[in-house]
């Protein structure tokens, strides 16, 4: 019997502001940033797990990661791992916890990273990549992970065991093609708001000679630098490829509606997030609006509950789970499974730390065990801060190369611990020192 004796939260940031890389029309100056949870057993296996940030506030993340510390330490780990779906819902209904949000907010993603760590223990145990855990799991287990409080009215217990069912047949043929193949991704690498129209067009071009089919642009600064953005890179790239935009919450509905039409000449593919995202009757007034330019949303989206709403209310054409946006692997299955029910897409959000590399496995699951195909599906890749982690995440020819080291690539390097941890990390002191009067609030204080 193995115990589960020890968890560890770091507060690690990183000064993307400095160089403007994530920069978009909300979020100006992020330091992309990692509360950063260790598990640690008794037999001395580890599991490792994260919630994105950026910048200020990854403190308060940790310290609610740290909270949950009572109900893990002492857990019996072989019990855990045959009932995963039971530890999710210990942790998501503690009645005391569960009012900070309810199911949403830092206390929700404190959860997904401790969930999705021994995820990761549990994969690194039986010596698989995350993608392969799942896909080998039988229809009836995936269904036990899942809790259908309050998806009933669209998705029952029975509907999902069939959606499984179903994909089981030609599983061992798409297996043997993701691992020649590998996954659809798509690059945002070219479209930060920050850079210039010269930097912008070059990489857009570099993408496209990289094999990317499709390629975002973030909008929403000035109508009018939008249009000539688009502009410029539709020229750069032609026709044939695919070019989403990505407004991060910026607009009301009516100035959401006319931006898109402005933008429409020059053909995109999707418009992401273009109001708020608890906003669904607001999505759908603009996924009719709009069309056929899809809507595209859900990296904000902060449980499987909105997540449903989105889908009934044709508010979303395109689905885009976060790794660790809602709580964990879990909750992530049954909105794979929302999906392949309302018949959609999933296109995921990465970027940021990690994400790219912990969201490819639930892509690669979901191809393997539930919607069993790849048509119109893409996983966003930046290509930023992958040297931090033990098993980066990889492209070749526009595609994720399907990993195939065991766990779910959350584990970051030592050395970027040391480096990287706020603020005392040589990173931090080294500026902190060019400075010359300390910092406590990141870059941009």
């Amino acid at each position: 019997m193995s115990k589960l004796t020890g968890i560890e939260v770091l507060d690690l940031r990183f000064p993307t502001s400095l160089e403007l890389d994530g920069s978009d029309a909300m979020n100006q100056d992020p330091d992309y940033s990692a509360a950063y949870v260790t598990l640690t057993a008794d037999t001395g296996e580890q599991g490792f797990g994260f919630v994105f940030t950026i910048g200020r506030g990854n403190d308060v993340q940790a310290a609610a990661i740290e909270a949950l510390s009572p109900a893990l330490v002492g857990l019996d780990l072989d019990q855990t791992f045959a009932d995963m779906g039971g530890l999710w819902r210990s942790l998501v209904h503690d009645s005391q916890l569960r009012w900070l949000g309810p199911e949403k907010g830092v206390m929700h993603m404190a959860i997904g990273a401790v969930v999705n760590a021994l995820w990761d223990m549990k994969a690194r145990r039986e010596n698989k990549p995350l993608w392969k855990l799942l896909a080998d799991m039988a229809p009836q287990e995936i269904v036990d992970l899942v809790d259908f409080r309050y998806l009933t009215d669209a998705l029952t217990r029975e509907e999902a065991l069939e959606i499984l069912e179903a994909a089981q047949a030609g599983r061992a043929e798409r297996e043997a093609e993701l691992l020649a193949h590998g996954y659809p991704a798509y690059t945002t690498s070219p479209g930060w708001l920050g850079y210039t129209d010269e930097k912008m067009v070059r990489l857009a071009k570099e993408a496209v000679a990289d094999g990317f089919a499709q390629i975002k642009l973030k909008v929403g600064g000035s109508v009018e630098d939008d249009v000539r953005r688009m502009r410029l890179v539709r020229d750069a790239v032609g026709e044939e490829i695919r070019i989403a935009v990505d407004a991060n919450q910026r607009w009301e509905n009516a100035e959401a509606i006319d931006w898109v039409g402005e933008l429409a000449p020059y053909n995109p593919w999707w418009v992401e997030e273009p109001t708020s995202p608890d906003d669904i009757l607001g999505h759908a007034t603009i996924a009719k609006a709009i069309a056929p330019v899809k809507v595209a949303t859900g990296e904000h989206a902060q449980n499987r509950i909105v997540f449903k709403q989105l889908m009934q209310a044709g508010a979303t054409s395109i689905v885009q789970i976060d790794a660790v946006r809602v709580a964990g692997v879990n909750e992530n299955i049954a909105i794979l499974l929302l999906a392949a029910k309302f018949g959609l897409p999933v296109c995921p959000h990465a970027g940021g730390v990690g994400l790219c590399e912990m969201v490819q496995h639930l892509s690669m699951f979901d191809f393997l065990a539930v919607s069993g195909t790849q048509s119109d599906r893409v996983i966003e890749y930046v290509d930023h801060l992958h040297e931090h982690f033990e098993t980066p995440a990889l492209i070749s020819r526009g595609n994720y190369v399907t990993p195939t080291a065991p766990g779910s690539g959350a584990r970051i390097i030592s050395s970027t611990l040391n480096d990287y941890l706020f603020p005392e990390g040589r990173v931090w002191q080294d500026i902190a020192a060019h400075a010359g009067n300390g910092i406590t609030e990141g870059t941009r204080a």
